[in-house]
This record gives structure tokens, C-alpha cells and sequence, in this order.
């Protein structure tokens, strides 16, 4: 197997070609680019999917607005660097995110909206599942994420 690399000059701008080829002069496909393609595009999907849930809990009492927003972030972040530009400098969703990320925490509001949230999910979770080595491993990881958000700051919006 040998490594090909060839340089080419396309709209003015140098780039590198590799591609690797075995001995019968096949080129294999480079499995870590196409997992990161597919990776890339579940993250953005998820991204729009937790966007929308955030603006509509914006409207909805119930639905909290700003942990949509920040999964949405993180999704952006390592998906779409203009979709992350675009969340973090829009004029109404960038204050539930910057707040965070400038380390000043979430609203009370958002604190509670999550706490309820969070808990009824758990809960009927907890309800369904059978196991109760299970149920415990949902018990804790709800009392620890209870205790990560009561425990960050609250900024002034």
C-alpha cells in the first residue's frame, strides 16, 4: 500500500489530495472522513432539533428554554461553525447562552423550568424500568444534575 499526495492549485488557493491506493491501483475510502461527515451531520441535526424545542420554550411555560440552547450550542460548535456564530450573536437566544458560557450561570426561571423537567422525565423513567440497579443509576445521575444546576450562579437578564 503507498500514499499518494499531489498538490493542486484550485480558485488560487493550494490544496493537498491524498489518497491512498493499494496494489491493484484502488483508492480506499478514508473511513475516519466519512464518520466524521456522519457524526458532523447527526451533531447539526441535533443542534436545529434542540434549537426549535428552545424557541418554543421560550412560549410554553413548561419547556425549559435555556438547556435547548446550550445542547444546541454544543452541537453547533462541533457541526457548523456559521450556525454557532450565528446562535451566540442572535440578539434574543444569545443572552440564555452567553450568560453560561461567560460563566454567570442560568436564570431561576430556567433552574426550575429544568428541575420539573428533568424530574418527571426521571420519574417515569424510574417507573418503566425494571431493574432497580437501574433505577438507582437514575436516581443519582438526577441528584447530581439537580445539584450541578442549583449550584451555578444566576445572572441578571
Amino acid at each position: 500500500m503507498c500514499l499518494n499526495i499531489e498538490e493542486t492549485i484550485l480558485n488560487n488557493k493550494k490544496i493537498n489530495i491524498v489518497s491512498t491506493i493499494n496494489s491493484v491501483n484502488t483508492i480506499k475510502v478514508n473511513k475516519q472522513s466519512v464518520l466524521n461527515r456522519i457524526v458532523r451531520t447527526l451533531l447539526f441535526a441535533a443542534g436545529n432539533i434542540s434549537l426549535a424545542l428552545g424557541v418554543v420554550g421560550i412560549f410554553l411555560p413548561l419547556l425549559p428554554t435555556t438547556p435547548f440552547l446550550l445542547l444546541a450550542a454544543a452541537c453547533y460548535v462541533r457541526s457548523s461553525d456559521k450556525f454557532y456564530s450565528w446562535l451566540v450573536a442572535h440578539p434574543v437566544l444569545s443572552k440564555y447562552i452567553l450568560a453560561y458560557l461567560n460563566g454567570e450561570g442560568i436564570p431561576r426561571k430556567a433552574k426550575y423550568y429544568t428541575f420539573l423537567t428533568m424530574w418527571v422525565t426521571m420519574t417515569i423513567s424510574i417507573v418503566i424500568v425494571p431493574l432497580w440497579q437501574v433505577q438507582l443509576l437514575l436516581l443519582c445521575i438526577a441528584l447530581m444534575v439537580s445539584t450541578y444546576i442549583w449550584r451555578l450562579p444566576e445572572p441578571s437578564l
